[in-house]
C-alpha cells in the first residue's frame, strides 16, 4: 500500500507481502457452471446444488404454505429483530428514494427535456449463508429493492447444515421478496441471471457471497446489471492518542471474523496506542469462537502504521487505502467528514461501529471492496434504479432552428443520415422541397 510521499509513517505490523495463489481456477470453474447452466438449466443447477450443497429437494423454490410454516417456527424475539432492522433499512432506503426527484424544464421556449428514475422489472438477491448465514444480507438486498420501486425479487440462500435457514428464509419473506429459493453458490447466481425453466431471468444481481459468486457475477455483468465487484470484508480504524486500545482491537476483530482473507488495518497518530492495540488483539484472539477465521485474517492481512503527523495526516493516509469500511475513533471525528473522500462507509465516534452497519442500523451493508471506493459507493435504492431522459419540441420555429443546427454539426461528422433529419424539419417549416426528396 503506498502512502503519501510527504507523510512520515511507521509500520508497526504489515499484512502478507505475496497474495496465495488459489488452488483451484475459480475463474474456469464458474465459466464451466454458467456455461452448463445456459445449455441445461435447471437439470444443471440441480447437478452443481448437489455437488456444491449435497442439496437436491424436490424444487429449489418454497411455496407459500412452507414459508409460512418456516416462519411460524422462527423463535418470536427473532422475528421481532428482523422486523425492527428491517424498518430502519426501509426508511433510510426510503429516505435514499425521495432524494431523487424526477423533473421536466422547458430549457427554451418549445423545448422541453426532463428526467426520470425507473426500478428494473426483476432483481435477484443472493443472501449467503452455509456455515455463517448472513441474515442481514436479506434487508439490504431486498428491502431495498423494493422500496425502489422493483416489481419482482427472486431471492436465493444455500442450505445451512442440510436443512433449510429458517431465520434467513423469514428475513427474505418480510423484506418482501416474490419467490424464494433454496439454493447456493455459483448455480443461484448463474440460474437467476440467464434463467431456467423454474427461475426466471433477471435484470439485476446484488448481494455478497464467496470467492466464487463474486467471479460469476463479475463474468455475467453486462449481461445483467449487477451492484457492485466484492471482496473481502475489509475494515480501517483511524484513531487518535484519546481513542480506547480495547475498544479499537475488539472492533479491529470483529470484522477479522468475516474470513481469513479480511484486512484489519489501524491508522493511528499514537505509538503508544498502537503497541496497545497489536498486544490486545492478541489477547483477544484466542477467546473467540470464529478464531479459524480471525487468527489467520489478522496474521496475514491486519496492519497497524503509525503517522508522525496530524490527525489530517492520519485521514489522508486512511484515503489511500480506500477501504470498505472506516472507523473513526478521533476526538472529533466529524472532522473526518471533510478530509477523507475514499471510503464505502463512515462511521464516526465511539458510539458507532462497524458492527452496527453490519447488521441493525439501517444503511446498506454491500459495500465497495479492493479500493473500489475510489470511484463507487455501495448499494442503495439508485442501484435498482434506471435514471432516463425525454424530450419533446413542440414549436415548429425551434424545431427548424436545431434542425439547421443539426445539420451543420452532424456533416462535420459526415453523418449525412443525421443531417437529413434535421434538414426534413426545417423544410417542413420554410415550406420547401429538398432536393433528394423523391416524393
Amino acid at each position: 500500500m503506498s502512502l503519501p510521499v510527504l507523510t512520515e509513517t511507521t509500520v508497526l505490523k504489515k499484512g502478507a507481502t505475496a497474495v496465495v495463489a488459489q488452488q483451484r481456477d475459480v475463474a474456469d470453474i464458474v465459466r464451466g457452471v454458467i456455461d452448463d447452466i445456459r445449455a441445461d438449466g435447471d437439470l444443471a443447477v440441480r447437478h452443481y446444488s448437489a455437488k456444491f450443497d449435497n442439496w437436491s429437494p424436490d424444487s429449489f423454490e418454497l411455496a407459500p404454505d412452507r414459508i409460512r410454516a418456516v416462519v411460524a417456527g422462527v423463535p418470536s424475539t427473532v422475528l421481532d429483530d428482523i422486523r425492527t432492522v428491517q424498518a430502519s433499512v426501509r426508511d433510510f432506503a426510503q429516505r435514499q428514494r425521495d432524494s431523487l426527484l424526477d423533473f421536466e424544464a422547458e430549457v427554451r421556449p418549445g423545448v422541453f427535456l426532463g428526467q426520470r428514475s425507473l426500478p428494473v422489472d426483476r432483481a435477484g438477491a443472493y443472501v449467503p449463508g452455509g456455515r455463517y448465514p448472513l441474515v442481514a444480507s436479506a434487508h439490504m438486498t431486498v428491502v431495498t429493492a423494493k422500496v425502489a420501486g422493483v416489481e419482482h425479487v427472486t431471492a436465493c440462500t444455500p442450505p445451512l447444515e442440510g436443512g433449510l435457514p429458517a431465520a434467513t428464509i423469514a428475513a427474505m419473506h418480510l423484506a418482501g421478496a416474490d419467490q424464494i429459493n433454496v439454493l447456493g453458490g455459483v448455480q443461484a447466481v448463474a440460474a437467476m441471471a440467464v434463467g431456467t425453466e423454474s427461475i426466471a431471468k433477471v435484470d439485476m444481481l446484488a448481494g455478497p457471497g464467496n470467492a466464487f459468486v463474486a467471479e460469476a457475477k463479475r463474468q455475467l455483468f453486462g449481461e445483467v446489471g449487477i451492484d457492485l465487484f466484492a471482496g473481502p470484508t475489509e475494515i480501517l480504524v483511524v484513531a487518535d492518542e484519546f481513542a480506547d486500545p480495547f475498544v479499537v482491537a475488539v472492533d479491529l476483530l470483529s470484522q477479522a471474523e468475516h474470513g481469513p482473507d479480511s484486512p484489519a488495518v489501524l491508522i493511528t497518530t499514537s505509538t503508544e496506542l498502537a503497541t496497545e492495540v497489536i498486544r490486545l488483539v492478541e489477547a483477544v484472539l484466542p477467546t473467540m469462537p470464529t478464531r479459524d477465521y480471525a487468527e489467520p485474517a489478522w496474521r496475514d492481512h491486519g496492519e497497524v502504521v503509525v503517522v508522525h503527523g496530524s490527525i489530517e495526516d492520519a485521514y489522508r493516509v486512511a484515503d489511500t487505502y480506500a477501504s470498505e469500511h472506516v472507523q473513526i475513533l478521533t476526538r472529533e471525528p466529524r472532522v473526518a467528514l471533510e478530509v477523507m473522500r475514499n471510503y464505502g462507509a463512515l462511521f464516526l465516534g465511539e458510539g458507532t461501529c462497524v458492527s452496527y452497519g453490519d447488521k441493525v442500523i439501517g444503511t446498506n451493508h454491500t459495500l465497495p471492496t479492493r479500493g473500489a471506493a475510489r470511484y463507487t459507493g455501495g448499494l442503495w435504492v439508485g442501484k435498482y434504479l434506471k435514471t432516463v431522459t425525454y424530450q419533446e419540441v413542440t414549436d415548429p420555429r425551434v424545431s427548424a432552428e436545431l434542425g439547421e443546427l443539426c445539420g451543420r454539426a452532424s456533416r462535420i461528422e459526415t453523418f449525412e443520415g443525421h443531417a437529413r433529419s434535421g434538414d426534413v424539419r426545417l423544410a417542413k417549416v420554410r415550406g420547401e422541397r429538398l432536393g433528394w426528396d423523391p416524393r
